[in-house]
């Protein structure tokens, strides 16, 4: 897809384990000036770069790896360039997971991720939530506690330092929704499923400057 780009506003992060497709279409609804890319070097050329994810965190480490997508991915987020994850996208940015121990993370947050212990209802958390303890941040302009996104995880990240920026409750567990600092923000549900909402969040990530 429009792969000739020299200098893309967003690249999104093709690694073999992502719902491309439906994000790219979400964003190219907004306006956006959007690539889905597997290539280094474009990936290191663009504005803004967002992670998806679906499937088991050693898996997805390892595909990062043999597409030699890391270090773009790190440098772009260390040079404070804009950054969004999604879902796992999330999940990849701390040190470790449950799911795939002894596979290291992109350590972008200090944190590890874990699996539901409620015992008070279905895991995986499937369907629409909300968002508690929404903290003030331009991704989240405009997103409050009555709005509803879709999330499908059996884990997710526990931030050892203050980079939990919302927080949602499954089961009676409260677990971090979304992380993130000045320039790299995830979220744990799927903004592109989420209908009015999550496109407010992706018209966000486009505006944010």
């Amino acid at each position: 897809m429009a792969q000739k780009l020299v200098s893309p506003q967003i690249a999104i992060l093709d690694y073999g384990m992502g719902n491309l497709s439906s994000v790219y279409k979400a964003l190219l609804h907004l306006g956006a000036n959007v690539i889905i890319t597997s290539s280094p070097s474009v990936a290191a050329r663009a504005s803004k770069l967002i992670l998806p994810g679906v499937g088991a965190f050693g898996d997805a480490m390892y595909e990062l790896k043999q597409r030699k997508l890391i270090t773009p991915l790190k440098k772009h987020i260390e040079k404070g360039k804009k950054f969004l994850g999604i879902c796992l996208g999330l999940q990849l940015l701390f040190q470790a997971s449950e799911e795939s121990r002894g596979v290291k993370g992109l350590s972008i947050f200090n944190g590890q991720v874990q699996h539901f212990k409620t015992k008070k209802a279905k895991v995986p958390h499937m369907g629409w939530n909300q968002l508690l303890s929404i903290q003030k941040h331009p991704l989240l302009e405009k997103i409050t506690s009555k709005d509803f996104f879709y999330f499908v995880h059996s884990y997710y990240p526990v931030p050892e330092n203050s980079n939990c920026l919302a927080k949602c409750k499954h089961g009676g567990e409260i677990f971090t929704a979304i992380a993130g600092n000045q320039n790299a923000v995830a979220v744990q549900f799927h903004p592109e499923k989420s209908q009015e909402p999550g496109l407010r969040l992706l018209n966000n990530f486009i505006r944010w400057s």
